[in-house]
């Protein structure tokens, strides 16, 4: 387990715990978090931790070209209920991911700290978000960085049935249009797998992001 300091740097990933941990402290400037996305690494700890850097063992990904959207979700996106715009309000889409209430969580990953750096990608052009609108009201979105091959998935919400699987589908043919090799949606979880992503070793994930 390494400690970071003041120092700029990560080590290698293939020194990750068992459980994905790579490190532990150093900060949440603009700078660390960049060179840690374009390295396969992430934050991710709760609001009473240290900061937490990971590289898991499997990747969640998407191939933005393999993909297929469902029969029943794409008749959601033609019936048109919902209107999706690119980087409208990231601070609103963040803001909602942050407090939304998701079943069997307590509390947020997503501490204001990780509101203000991520904001400051996003003035940078580093991070993007999607919304979802439904009678002008935002009603789902997504937020993550940008590395220009590869989208790194951070975080998404949904106030109305279906809301951020319209965003992700409509994430996804952005990717296809402009040529990203890969989503990353970092870790496995039952709601991202129903919509498609699978997992991949760190090795093969890793000389994607590098390629």
């Amino acid at each position: 387990m390494y400690f970071l300091t003041k120092e700029l740097f990560f080590p290698p990933v293939e020194e990750a715990s068992y459980e994905g941990i790579l490190a532990v402290g150093g900060d949440l400037s603009t700078e660390r978090l960049m060179l840690a996305y374009k390295n396969g690494i992430f934050p991710w700890f709760d609001a009473d931790e240290p900061i937490l850097w990971w590289s898991p063992s499997e990747r969640m990904v998407v191939y933005p070209h393999n993909y297929k959207v469902s029969k029943s979700l794409r008749n959601i996106i033609n019936r048109n209920i919902f209107e999706v715009t690119f980087n409208k309000d990231f601070e609103a889409v963040i803001a909602n991911c942050q407090t939304i209430v998701r079943a069997g969580q307590n509390g947020t990953w997503i501490t204001d700290d990780i509101i203000k750096s991520y904001t400051e990608l996003h003035h940078q052009g580093k991070a993007i978000s999607l919304e979802v609108w439904q009678n002008n009201e935002l009603v789902g979105g997504l937020y993550g960085v940008d590395l220009g091959h590869v989208f790194c998935g951070e975080s998404m919400f949904s106030k109305v049935p279906n809301a951020s699987k319209v965003a992700f589908v409509k994430l996804i043919d952005y990717l296809k249009v402009n040529n990203y090799k890969l989503l990353d949606c970092q870790v496995h979880n039952d709601h991202l797998e129903k919509l498609g992503a699978f997992e991949i070793s760190r090795a093969a994930f890793i000389r994607i992001l590098k390629s």
